[in-house]
């Protein structure tokens, strides 16, 4: 990323009030010489998260972030340094002045744009196919699964037919090269050296940035025995599996305006969910939920309702993403769904009023763990009662929340039949040893670096 000239940063700084910057975001009250609001970076009931205008920066004393109005926008936004001098010097009325740019930083972001372009094309002539004479199957099947002509054309929903060369030569003659193409992950080599349409007989879902841009696919089959049932884009420049939420570019300021997010972990579970009006919806495509999707998450809200596919894979996945997301300050509830019916079947059969009782009436993330443990545990036996203790006390060490720890603590101790001072000083040591265990092995680190080698030597040498 290129720099902008010191002056115009220094002078852009001066000129923007932070406390009127991060009010846009945080409800900041008055309280001597500073603004005291709740942290927007970790969950919290009492406020910790100061600002000082005159000095114009920002702390946080619950999880210590902190910094400048550029780092806030940083932190908050998820963008660069230099997209939050865009963003500040565009909401202050300020034109930006000429970026000082390497050769090589002005090629990379001249790819990045070309490969936007190449997306929003790759998008249009899907969508070109599925309204033509040949996307007619892939109607009925998109038509059969409950989704209104409406939902397809917000989800950008087309179709990717089956010869080997249809997309490629379409956008070869728009000017877009063979090199850019692959590139973008649109076409794939065989080993003969030739290049051929990535997706081919697939109902194509067009993956977006939270601005809405285009920037991967995600092709489902068209065929019952066609596999693989899901095929993905691959990494690109512009494109990070782990860092995408599919649907953002939709639900964000449901999300903000209803000050919770619904995460699903389909494109159709998805699409079935907000069409049935819940429009505050992200998808995690079918994976656990990622740090880096939590902190894409957290512009917009800290409530989360999991509403995962109740097989074993899901719950699975929906365990995974509630204990990161705890971890990480989120407020997470778990709406559980009936076996057997996944976010978009269940809504298909029991219809908005069913799923909308279902979120509300969704188990707090925490209790909703302690049941699905103990029902795999025969807490009769003092077997059973250790077992299940042990797997609950490394989730409680990882509780930053120090009130929703001791809330925990009491329903294990309730669970587990044991006393509540032994469940408190069992979770007391786990927590020591979950902060103490990465300094241990970076310690153990320095240690091998600094010992001297004659110590690693063998005795019989």
């Amino acid at each position: 990323m290129g720099l902008f000239p010191q002056r115009f940063i220094d002078d852009l700084k001066h000129q923007a009030d932070i406390v009127v910057v991060i009010q846009d975001y945080v409800s900041l009250k008055k309280t001597g010489a500073t603004y005291k609001g709740l942290c927007p970076f970790h969950g919290e009931k009492t406020p910790s998260f100061h600002v000082h205008r005159d000095k114009g920066f920002f702390h946080c004393f619950g999880c210590g972030v902190g910094g400048d109005v550029f780092k806030f926008l940083e932190l908050h936004e998820q963008i660069g340094f230099a997209d939050s001098v865009k963003l500040l010097a565009q909401r202050f009325g300020l034109a930006l002045p000429e970026m000082e740019e390497s050769d090589e930083q002005r090629a990379n972001a001249a790819e990045r744009e070309t490969l936007l372009k190449v997306h929003e094309s790759a998008a249009a002539w899907f969508r070109q196919q599925l309204a033509s004479h040949a996307g007619a199957r892939v109607r009925r099947q998109i038509d059969a699964r409950g989704i209104t002509d409406a939902t397809s054309q917000a989800l950008g929903l087309g179709y990717a037919p089956p010869a080997r060369e249809g997309l490629k030569d379409a956008l070869l003659e728009a000017g877009f090269s063979q090199a850019m193409l692959l590139r973008a992950g649109l076409l794939v080599q065989r080993d003969d050296g030739s290049l051929i349409d990535r997706f081919r007989n697939r109902l194509m879902i067009p993956i977006c940035r939270d601005t809405g841009s285009v920037i991967a696919f995600g092709g489902r089959a068209v065929d019952p025995d066609q596999q693989p049932k899901y095929l993905n884009s691959p990494e690109t420049p512009i494109y990070s599996k782990g860092r995408t939420l599919y649907g953002l570019n939709l639900s964000k300021n449901a999300m903000r305006e209803r000050k919770f997010a619904i995460l699903v972990e389909g494109y159709f579970d998805f699409a079935q969910v907000y069409q049935a009006g819940f429009e505050g919806v992200v998808a995690s495509c079918g994976t656990a939920l990622t740090p880096q999707q939590a902190q894409q998450l957290r512009r917009f809200t800290n409530k989360v309702v999991l509403s995962f596919d109740p097989d074993a894979a899901g719950q699975g996945a929906a365990a995974k993403s509630c204990e990161m997301l705890v971890a990480e300050g989120f407020s997470v509830n778990v709406a559980v769904l009936p076996a057997g019916e996944d976010p978009d079947a269940f809504v298909r059969t029991h219809g908005a009023a069913g799923y909308a009782e279902r979120l509300e009436h969704s188990t707090p993330y925490l209790e909703y763990l302690l049941d699905r443990a103990a029902a795999n545990h025969n807490l009769n036996t003092d077997e059973g009662r250790v077992k299940f203790l042990g797997e609950m006390l490394p989730v409680a060490s990882r509780i930053p929340d120090a009130a929703m720890r001791d809330r925990f603590a009491d329903r294990l101790s309730f669970k587990a039949r044991v006393t509540d001072d032994v469940v408190r000083a069992e979770i007391r040591k786990a927590v020591v040893r979950t902060r103490w265990t990465p300094w241990r092995r970076w310690m153990a680190r320095i240690l091998r670096v600094l010992r001297p080698r004659r110590y690693w030597t063998s005795p019989e040498n």
